[in-house]
């Protein structure tokens, strides 16, 4: 069996969307059925998730139930894959205390993910008169280190993310060799996994804006019926200079094409739309210019029902039994923390600091 361990995870802020899907889930259980790896776990990151919701737990209380429902309807199998609760783990938190010490603070100011996630949650960050960061809670300025004690806890070798999460990594493996370099080698350097299609590293969100964001509200869910979708297909920001059917379109912006490059397949062209064989012909054609807008839409919805039809199914089984699902949690919580304790102990003693289970300190040698 291979020596690769797969970690990834999400925060449970809101249900997951099809930015998340295609970033990430999708992935994940590609990866689960080629099954080459000796363990991988899939999280729910609710202490992180607290450092900027503290105000509001409930929030990320009832959006657990929420995000394992998304991972078990898209395919997740827990009979394969370690699905837990991140705040179940306890010795995450003291490894995140332990690396603290390995970080500068300057380091983490420099952090893009960091910078870009401090933006959009409305912190105030340098400017006249302002210190980096003002008001920002100390937890969520670490939030860097303390996704590097999920990894390393687990000794995680491939850690399947989106594209905006790479600094996060690249951390990571500094926090290892730092770690490393100072008390012998101990943790695994790990290695993101990105999604090979380019249209899929930051989906936009339906109003052609940033990425798809909980937040922003541009997003198209996992759990949204069929019905819900399509009114947000019909609403999607296409080519506002393709007024009339007849005039030459533009993919590039285009929100409808970005989804359809992160979706399509030639074969949907067999099923749906058969006057194109693949997707660049059909973008040829509409940048000639006579393509109608709705008509890529439906074109598009159909894939997504298609693609997305299964998980509804599932998710509608599996939301039948809540307390089966929060037992797959428990049980994954279990497995996982007795993972994370073996390498907080290995991790306490390359830095001498298990104190108790070193019988020539006690007996005073």
């Amino acid at each position: 069996m291979s020596d690769k361990i797969i970690l990834t995870g999400d925060r449970p802020t809101g249900r997951l969307h099809i930015g998340h899907y295609v970033g990430s889930l999708r992935n994940r259980v590609a990866i689960q059925e080629k099954g080459d790896f000796s363990r991988m776990f899939v999280f729910i990151a609710d202490a992180q998730a607290l450092t900027d919701n503290f105000e509001n737990p409930g929030k990320v209380r009832s959006n657990i139930i929420e995000v394992a429902l998304d991972y078990l309807s898209v395919g997740l199998d827990p009979g394969k894959v370690t699905l837990f609760i991140q705040s179940m783990i306890p010795e995450l938190t003291e490894l995140t205390f332990y690396y603290m010490n390995l970080v500068t603070v300057a380091r983490l100011q420099r952090n893009p993910t960091v910078k870009t996630e401090i933006a959009m949650r409305g912190f105030s960050s340098e400017g006249e008169g302002q210190a980096f960061g003002s008001g920002l809670p100390v937890g969520f300025f670490c939030y860097p280190i303390s996704q590097a004690a999920d990894i390393t806890a687990f000794k995680a070798t491939d850690v399947p993310v989106g594209e905006d999460q790479k600094p996060m990594i690249e951390q990571t493996v500094e926090i290892v060799r730092s770690f490393n370099r100072i008390y012998g080698e101990t943790l695994v350097e790990p290695k993101a996994v990105l999604p090979s299609n380019e249209a899929c590293l930051r989906l936009p969100g339906i109003d052609g804006k940033a990425k798809m964001s909980k937040s922003l509200g541009n997003c198209i869910y996992l759990a949204e019926s069929a019905d819900e979708m399509h009114k947000k297909i019909m609403s999607m920001y296409t080519d506002p200079l393709h007024i009339n059917v007849s005039d030459p379109g533009h993919v590039e912006g285009n929100t409808v094409f970005t989804y359809l490059d992160a979706f399509c397949q030639d074969v949907h062209f067999e099923r749906y739309w058969p006057d194109f064989a693949c997707l660049d012909e059909l973008k040829a054609a509409y940048m000639k210019g006579g393509i109608g807008d709705v008509k890529c839409k439906k074109f598009l919805e159909k894939i997504l029902n298609e693609e997305l039809g299964p998980v509804r199914a599932r998710r509608q089984e599996y939301e039948k039994d809540p307390a089966a699902v929060y037992e797959i949690l428990r049980k994954g919580s279990e497995s996982a923390r007795e993972y994370a304790a073996r390498t907080l102990d290995e991790v306490k003693k390359a830095m001498r600091i298990d104190y108790f289970n070193d019988p020539d300190l006690i007996a005073g040698k």
